[in-house]
């Protein structure tokens, strides 16, 4: 009787230190490794350099790849960022400024555009590479650059598409939903309160009145002249040549040659060495930024495997609770 007894303290006893143990690792998996990853994209270290091309010498070629929407999403490293990382992207442009190695810029485009502030945010940061630097950047459009996809790239040198490149879309859009008559169909009732009568502008629970709508549209042109100033400042165009084209349209590569929005065909290696050519960098390193989310995002999803942690229902969750207001965007296609 006595050894049965001690049989099942022991048996207990294994089985608490394997729950505390479990519960341990739980904890680190889900919040210590969430913290450093998270640490290391504030500090911009969530990339690092590898060399495409090795070279010669000193100078550097820095390819840099834009793909997805153009919006600041602060996503869980843990979870694994979605697409672009603004912030990351940001941190790229800034190394490239500080670098005194890098002689010339690919970047390369594939996005149909996304926020205002954050398409203004690479505008910016561009700029300041070519004045301060005063080093090249060639562009090279994938599959699609509008709208903000184009806007960063007006500033650039020369601008390579592929002849199936959907470009262009040169324009502000801003919408919301109304859905007050669906509302009243079910019964549905509002009990708003509000300091002023512009308050709720844009709410989807009314009709948007001429005088807000007068007041939204005065701020989608400000934002569309800044758009068609750069395009014109960086294309050396006319504004008004530019306005021929800048009403939105789409258009495929030989449309973006033939209306001054491009300068020639030729992919990501073809864009390289052009650069190289037309300002003696053959012997230069070719480096890109290799993103550690691909990392993170593979060992979350091992992380949660093991724990069985409802990934789906948690994205599905957040994307029904997070509030989206009505913003301004250069983007081409649905929200």
């Amino acid at each position: 009787m006595a050894m049965k007894r001690w049989i099942a303290i022991i048996v207990a006893t294994v089985l608490i230190f394997i729950s505390i143990g479990i519960n341990s690792l739980s904890y680190i998996f889900t919040r210590d490794f969430n913290l450093i990853f998270e640490e290391m994209t504030a500090s911009g270290v969530g990339y690092n350099e590898v060399v495409v091309e090795p070279g010669t010498g000193m100078d550097r070629i820095a390819v840099l790849s834009l793909d997805g929407v153009i919006q600041d999403v602060q996503a869980s490293p843990f979870l694994g960022t979605v697409g672009y990382n603004h912030q990351a992207f940001m941190s790229q442009l800034q190394d490239v400024l500080d670098d005194p190695t890098v002689k010339g810029v690919v970047l390369a485009v594939n996005t149909p555009g996304g926020g205002v502030l954050e398409s203004a945010d690479i505008y910016d940061a561009i700029r300041a590479i070519q004045l301060e630097k005063e080093i090249p950047i060639y562009v090279s459009m994938g599959g699609m650059a509008a709208s903000g996809g184009y806007y960063i790239a007006a500033p650039a040198e020369k601008i390579f598409v592929h002849p199936e490149t959907i470009t262009g879309s040169i324009g502000v859009i801003m919408e919301s939903v109304n859905f007050s008559k669906l509302a009243e169909e079910i019964g549905i009732d509002f009990n708003t309160i509000k300091s002023g009568p512009y308050k709720d502008m844009m709410s989807g629970s009314r009709e948007m009145t001429k005088e807000e709508r007068a007041m939204l549209q005065e701020m989608i042109d400000d934002s569309y002249n800044r758009f068609v100033d750069i395009v014109a400042e960086g294309r050396q165009m006319s504004v008004e040549e530019v306005k021929k084209v800048a009403d939105g349209r789409i258009m495929n590569g030989r449309q973006a040659i033939e209306a001054g929005l491009a300068d020639e065909f030729g992919k990501t290696g073809d864009v390289i060495d052009a650069l190289k050519a037309d300002y003696e960098l053959e012997n230069a390193t070719v480096f890109e930024y290799a993103s550690l989310d691909n990392f993170s995002s593979l060992f979350s999803m091992k992380v949660q495997s093991l724990f069985g942690r409802n990934v789906e229902a948690e994205l599905i969750g957040k994307i029904l609770t997070d509030y989206q207001a009505p913003r301004m965007m250069y983007l081409y296609g649905e929200r």
